[in-house]
């Protein structure tokens, strides 16, 4: 799922191109690993944002060329300044009510914004899209058609053969511990991949 979810957001919603720049927000779950892998492979330049020690050394691992801490105060300048001032053309947004309005601070001109993920709404003035020429594009895996889901399983299968796409295991439970995995899931870092053991 997260290495689908990854794939339909990139490259069959942002369409991303060879030699852009993408900045993934919680680069550190599951879905944010497998985009950046996606984009390594891919060719984009990658930024990638985790907030504790073992998330940003992760990213870094997997291949992000920089990693921003976002829980400090001015995280996205750094961003800005490693591009010059362009910002990315691509962001892949999992936290949309909290990062959506900060995005376009950091977007390219005819950038786009691909929301994978929100827990809420925001106030937003469209504007922003105007200023810059740019897109957001929703996104839900369910939504995929069966031509664009053969796409992503070959391009899975083919990832994990060639050995691009390595899915990382952050924390194991034993089933009967299920409830403690959602508690897990909901209130501390995303880190790798949460896993049920029957």
């Amino acid at each position: 799922m997260p290495c689908a979810t990854a794939f339909r957001a990139l490259i069959q919603k942002a369409e991303a191109i060879e030699g852009e720049s993408v900045l993934i927000h919680g680069a550190s779950g599951a879905v944010g690993i497998a985009a950046i892998q996606w984009a390594k492979n891919a060719g984009l330049m990658v930024f990638g944002t985790a907030s504790s020690k073992g998330g940003k050394s992760l990213i870094k691992e997997k291949g992000a060329d920089l990693v921003l801490d976002h829980s400090a105060e001015g995280y996205l300048d750094e961003l800005l300044a490693a591009t010059n001032g362009k910002g990315v053309e691509i962001v892949l947004e999992m936290l949309a009510n909290v990062n959506l309005v900060k995005d376009f601070g950091v977007l390219a001109k005819f950038g786009r914004i691909v929301v994978v993920g929100s827990r809420g709404s925001i106030e937003f003035d469209p504007r922003l899209t105007m200023a810059k020429d740019a897109t957001i594009r929703g996104m839900s895996l369910f939504n995929a058609s069966s031509s664009d889901l053969e796409e992503i399983h070959t391009s899975i299968y083919e990832g994990l053969e060639e050995g691009y796409l390595s899915p990382v295991i952050g924390k194991e439970f034993p089933l009967s511990d299920a409830a403690a995995a959602h508690r897990e899931i909901i209130e501390n870092k995303a880190f790798g991949k949460m896993v049920l053991l029957p």
